[in-house]
């Protein structure tokens, strides 16, 4: 579903086969849809309802493949003392505690 959203159809995602014959031997789960989990954690947790994404970035330093767990985690590292702007972590690890995606988000907070 993510890849008819996404408009990425990618065979490294979709084809065993295929994937197969890449680096990581498997297929591996499209990256932006794991890291669209910092969104439910911002919209919802932190800092809440209202937040408006402003920026993110991200590295992704490992594959994460079909059936793995991740966890995503966020933390504030700075709030701008002049306008109701955050500055977060963005962190993804998966089940073995390797780092798979990294990153940095920017929101406002409108709530």
């Amino acid at each position: 579903a993510f890849a008819e959203l996404s408009l990425d159809f990618n065979p490294v995602h979709l084809d065993a086969d295929y994937a197969a014959k890449t680096p990581f031997g498997k297929q591996i789960v499209h990256g932006m849809l794991v890291s669209s989990l910092f969104s439910g954690l911002l919209g919802k947790h932190l800092p809440g309802e209202g937040t408006i994404y402003l920026g993110q970035d991200l590295k992704f330093k490992k594959p994460i493949f079909i059936n793995q767990e991740v966890t995503a985690t966020v933390e504030i590292i700075n709030i701008r003392n002049d306008k109701p702007i955050i500055t977060l972590s963005t962190l993804c690890v998966n089940d073995q505690g390797e780092t798979v995606i990294e990153g940095e988000a920017v929101v406002m907070f409108a709530g």
